[in-house]
């Protein structure tokens, strides 16, 4: 399972604790069993394990009011759904006692009333950034993902969050505006600006027909990702939703897009997609729109989520390292729109070469 760093509210991470003790309670468990925090993001999750060895789970803990009751069962039915037909491997949910899966925990004074929800553990070890062959696969592996998802009938209460160009960078983002971002100043918002209208013009064209958007896991970062005796498992639904199928694609160099292995790992997954799944040349070429987007998207992320760790971790640097980024995009896909601001970074523009030209 995933191992993000944790936020940096002591007396967040005793509630969650006490919390996720009066979780346990409501699952079958064996007796002896101990929870142990081991990341916030969204969620928290624990991992809980059994008076043996071999007996471990792992609870996720619902951010407060990120995602409706419905939305979570939404989510799981697709998860289900994916591993049944063997179109992926996913976790398995685990019911309560009273046979729902997902338990609605009561808080105290310091977190309130959360819905949990315990899947069996999954082993495995993250991706590398190196790996092509492994890119291979997880471009396989989302391909066969997509191909189920426009085969499945959906329950008809089904209900997640779509991820489109207004809900990530326009006006109603789920995760912040990208104007928010950590460390952000006039000449940054000034790049960012042009940036982000190119994208928004770009995803216009591109459209949303039927073949291009869909269902998707929407966050296949590789700390989500486990890599298995050869075999790819997919953890952590929680960002699933509606949004062009190439937005999977960007998600896998999520916090390091600007390193120079990115382009072969990005055509690595394009050959392993079309093992399964169509993938037609001028859809490829548009990879670097969705990797944008997906970057843009993390700095309203790290700037709206600036208590925990993770955002801490990457912080001012990563908005002054997507400068550069953005300048090559736009040298590339409108040069008219491209700035001559520069930005201090450690990133080198030139390391972010044309994906597919």
């Amino acid at each position: 399972m995933t191992n993000d760093p944790l936020p940096v509210s002591a007396a967040t991470n005793d509630g969650l604790q006490r919390l996720a003790m009066r979780a346990m309670k409501r699952y079958a468990l064996p007796d002896g069993c101990t929870a142990r925090l081991i990341n916030v993001s969204e969620n928290a999750t624990f991992r809980i394990d059994g008076p043996r060895s071999d007996l471990r789970w792992a609870l996720r803990v619902h951010r407060e009011g990120y995602h409706s009751r419905g939305a979570i069962a939404s989510e799981l039915a697709w998860l289900t759904a994916l591993r049944r037909e063997h179109a992926a491997l996913t976790p398995v949910p685990i019911a309560g006692r009273d046979g729902d899966p997902i338990q609605t925990i009561a808080g105290d004074e310091s977190v309130g009333a959360r819905n949990v929800v315990l899947f069996a553990w999954e082993d495995g070890h993250e991706p590398a950034s190196s790996d092509v062959a492994g890119f291979e696969l997880l471009g396989e592996t989302a391909a066969r993902m997509h191909a189920h998802v426009k085969g499945w009938r959906r329950p008809p209460w089904f209900q997640r969050h779509t991820w489109d160009f207004d809900t990530s960078l326009g006006e109603v983002p789920h995760w912040g505006r990208w104007r928010d971002g950590m460390g952000m100043t006039d000449d940054n918002r000034t790049v960012f600006n042009e940036t982000v209208a190119v994208i928004g013009q770009r995803l216009e064209q591109f459209g949303k027909g039927a073949e291009r958007f869909g269902l998707v896991h929407g966050d296949m970062r590789l700390a989500n990702l486990l890599m298995d005796a050869g075999r790819v498992k997919v953890i952590d639904f929680d960002d699933c939703g509606f949004s062009w199928y190439l937005y999977d694609c960007a998600t896998t160099v999520s916090f390091f897009e600007h390193a120079p292995e990115v382009p072969e790992l990005l055509r690595a997954w394009a050959r392993g997609y079309r093992r399964i799944g169509m993938l037609s040349a001028e859809d490829e070429r548009e990879i670097e729109t969705f990797v944008m987007l997906r970057r843009l998207l993390l700095v309203a992320w790290i700037g709206s989520h600036s208590e925990t760790e993770l955002a801490q971790s990457m912080g001012v640097a990563y908005t002054q390292g997507t400068v550069p980024l953005c300048q090559s995009y736009l040298s590339r896909v409108a040069p008219s729109r491209a700035t001559s601001i520069v930005a201090p970074t450690v990133s080198k523009p030139g390391l972010w070469t044309r994906l597919f030209g």
